[in-house]
């Protein structure tokens, strides 16, 4: 269970980042595949995100504090049009630094659109992180916009585009399907590890 969970900063660099031991978990997805509502889902908190009407407002990683035990980091979301190229550059060499320099990084959550699917961008990314040596989780978001007859389909199409035995949850901030499980085995093992 997430009892306590708060904001804590917005880094730009890693040199912002708090000066302590504690394991980081970094969200990446695409600007409107619902980061926000997950992390708030997680805490079981409204608005300790924001959820922007506007899609790609995150500039910064935003670390959030849970159970005074590990961080939740929600990184600038990726593939958004209107950002410039200069921006987009700048983002992903924000995003490789962090994940290159920061020592404490356990897992990363990519989320895809479970009503979409998986992007080109989501995929490119997906490649990208399998040469990384952390633990990839997929969370599929918005299980709650698809057609419960067309779920399961769904749910095959989507796991046929990751690598066999890829850990994925399917998960709904709406309804809370899939969170309490996603809480359970993914995130609270952090503190059993701590």
């Amino acid at each position: 269970m997430i009892k306590q969970a708060e904001y804590i900063k917005s880094a730009v660099s890693v040199s912002d980042l708090p000066v302590d031991d504690l394991p980081h978990i970094l969200l990446l997805g695409r600007s409107n595949v619902g980061k926000s509502s997950l992390i708030n889902a997680i805490t079981n908190r409204k608005s300790l995100a924001r959820v922007s009407g506007t899609p790609g407002k995150t500039i910064t990683l935003n670390l959030y504090l849970l159970n005074n035990s590990f961080y939740l980091v929600d990184a600038p979301g990726y593939g958004y049009a209107k950002r410039s190229k200069t921006q987009t550059q700048s983002f992903l060499k924000m995003i490789k630094d962090y994940i290159k320099y920061n020592g404490h990084l356990k897992k990363i959550f990519q989320l895809v659109d479970f009503n979409v699917g998986p992007t080109e961008d989501d995929l490119n990314l997906y490649r990208e992180l399998q040469k990384i040596d952390i633990k990839l989780v997929i969370i599929a978001t918005k299980y709650d916009k698809v057609k419960s007859s067309f779920r399961l389909k769904q749910e095959k199409e989507i796991r046929s585009k990751f690598l066999d035995g890829q850990l994925l949850y399917v998960t709904s901030s709406e309804s809370k399907y899939g969170i309490e499980k996603l809480v359970n085995e993914v995130i609270n093992f952090e503190e059993d590890n701590h």
